[in-house]
C-alpha cells in the first residue's frame, strides 16, 4: 500500500502516448487510489484516433494532439508540444509508448522531470528494437528500464530496472510481451515513488526523497 501524501496535493502527471495506451491505463488504474500520490491531468498524443486517447476520454481526462506534420519544422512541433504540456502545469511528464523524440526546447523546459521506459536493460540495446536485439545477441536476461529523459536515445539517468529472463523458445513477440508486463509494474511503482517521495539526480544517480 502506497504511503499517502498528507503534506501536499497529488502530483500532476501529463502522459504522452502514440498507440494503445496500456502503460497509460496502468497509470490511470494506479492513480484511482488516492494514496498513490498522483493524478493524470492530461494525455497528449502525436496522432489522432488512437486507443490511448480513447482510454483518456473514458477516464474523463483532458486530451490534446500535436502532429509533427501540422508544423513547419520539427523544432516548431517540439516548441508547440512543450506549450501544450505546459498548459496543464505538470509535476512529471511520462512518455508512455510515445514514439517521438522530444527536442531541445521540450528538454529545456521539462528536463529532469520527464521519464520514459525502454524495453531492455540500459545501456544495452538502445533504440526501437530492444527485445529483438537482445534475442539476436543471445543474452539470457533482459528487461526494462525507467529513465529520466535527456538529449540522447535511451541514455538518461536510470530510475529503475526490472529483469526478465530470456527463455529458450522465446520469439520476439513472446519476449516483448513479458517485458511489457514487467514494464507496467515498474512504471506504476516508481512513478508513484517519484510523486510521493520526490527525487534528486546527482552524477546520473537518481535518489528518492527530497534533500
Amino acid at each position: 500500500m502506497p504511503t499517502p501524501r498528507t503534506d501536499r496535493a497529488p502530483a500532476r502527471l501529463v502522459v504522452l502516448v502514440s498507440g494503445g495506451g496500456t502503460n497509460l491505463q496502468a497509470l490511470l488504474d494506479a492513480t484511482a487510489d488516492p494514496a498513490y500520490g498522483a493524478r493524470v491531468v492530461a494525455v497528449g498524443a502525436d496522432r489522432d484516433g488512437i486507443e490511448g486517447l480513447a482510454r483518456a476520454d473514458k477516464a474523463d481526462v483532458p486530451t490534446f494532439v500535436a502532429r509533427v506534420k501540422d508544423y513547419t519544422s520539427r523544432e516548431h512541433w517540439d516548441h508547440a508540444l512543450a506549450d501544450k504540456v505546459a498548459a496543464f502545469d505538470p509535476d512529471l511528464v511520462v512518455l508512455a509508448g510515445f514514439m517521438k523524440l522530444v527536442g531541445p526546447d521540450f528538454i529545456a523546459r521539462y528536463g529532469g522531470r520527464t521519464v520514459n521506459t525502454h524495453p531492455a536493460l540500459s545501456p544495452s540495446f538502445p533504440g526501437m528494437h530492444g527485445p529483438a536485439d537482445a534475442l539476436a545477441y543471445g543474452v539470457k536476461v533482459t528487461g526494462c528500464t525507467l529513465f529520466v529523459v535527456d538529449a540522447g536515445v535511451d541514455t538518461g539517468p536510470i530510475v529503475a530496472q526490472s529483469a526478465v529472463p530470456v527463455l529458450d523458445d522465446d520469439s520476439v513477440d513472446t519476449l516483448h510481451e513479458r517485458i511489457k508486463v514487467a514494464e507496467r509494474a515498474m512504471l506504476t511503482e516508481f512513478v508513484g515513488r517519484m510523486a510521493r517521495e520526490g527525487f534528486t539526480i546527482t552524477d546520473r544517480k537518481v535518489r528518492f526523497g527530497t534533500p
